[in-house]
């Protein structure tokens, strides 16, 4: 049995969705809706990362987890690794971030560190998973493109290495179901490097229509970080944007090509797929 946590964001339901076919699947939530993952040994179990009985619960008899965390503060890595523990669980695929091995010390990567090093002191085989930015992230731009058609952002003529989140999900997948993966920590890029410019410009063919971009100023990129986030985290996210600036998220360690057996994803084959998603797509 393998456990999937996070089975309704990004990468994880991607990662359900891959390994339903062939494989038991346990996925948890937090709450009985769980998303519809066609499998013949799919099952859900109800779990909180702030409730160690119900941790335990749902990783009886799993022997690897694939595990998502997203809180700023609470222990949730460590609280969930020591119930894998317990309960005799033989390998945790975490979901990390490649911004981990960057010269930055803001809060949520700080953070980051620390759960890192929680899975791998934790005694059970580990696999550490690193992307840079998903391609899915743009996604947050289509209401904006409904009202005005215009996408903002800040620093948007800086490159990062966007990846597209089935690629993780493919890798995730490998290292849950393979041997040689464990003690590997593995950086995920996209096959180019792009700005928020360059893949307006994309989304836009990808669309038909013409989309104009605007720089936000840093306060602008405040004010709209703040509706969603705490302070702190809005600030951790302001000091990985300047990271970006300074050229320090550049196009490295793409370990994708050997690891799926494929090419990586582009931006472009992402927007193609995903145009449903936007105004007028």
């Amino acid at each position: 049995m393998i456990l999937v946590t996070g089975a309704t964001g990004t990468v994880g339901r991607e990662v359900a969705r891959q390994l339903a076919a062939d494989h038991a699947v346990r996925l948890m939530s937090r709450t009985p809706v769980c998303p519809s993952v066609p499998g013949p040994r799919v099952e859900t179990a109800v779990a909180d990362f702030a409730r160690p009985g119900r941790l335990g619960r749902a990783l009886s008899g799993v022997r690897a987890a694939f595990l998502v965390t997203s809180h700023p503060v609470e222990p949730h890595d460590e609280r969930f690794l020591e119930a894998a523990v317990a309960e005799g669980v033989s390998h945790v695929v975490k979901l990390s971030a490649a911004v981990v091995d960057d010269d930055t010390e803001d809060f949520l990567t700080v953070r980051q560190r620390v759960t890192e090093e929680a899975v791998r002191s934790c005694g059970i085989a580990w696999t550490l998973l690193r992307p840079r930015a998903f391609m899915s992230n743009t996604l947050s731009w289509a209401d904006r493109i409904g009202r005005d058609g215009t996408v903002g952002a800040l620093y948007g003529s800086t490159p990062n290495a966007p990846v597209d989140p089935r690629d993780v999900a493919r890798v995730a997948v490998r290292a849950l179901t393979e041997g040689g993966h464990a003690g590997r920590t593995y950086t995920l890029v996209g096959p180019e490097e792009l700005s928020a410019r360059a893949q307006t410009r994309i989304l836009g063919d990808v669309l038909g229509r013409r989309l104009r971009f605007r720089e936000w100023t840093v306060r602008e990129a405040r004010e709209h970080l703040a509706r969603r986030h705490p302070p702190r985290v809005v600030e951790a996210l302001l000091q990985r944007a300047d990271l970006q600036a300074r050229g320090g998220k550049s196009l490295r360690g793409d370990a994708l090509a050997s690891l799926t057996g494929r090419a990586a994803g582009t931006f472009r084959g992402w927007a193609d797929d995903h145009a449903h998603c936007f105004p007028g797509g």
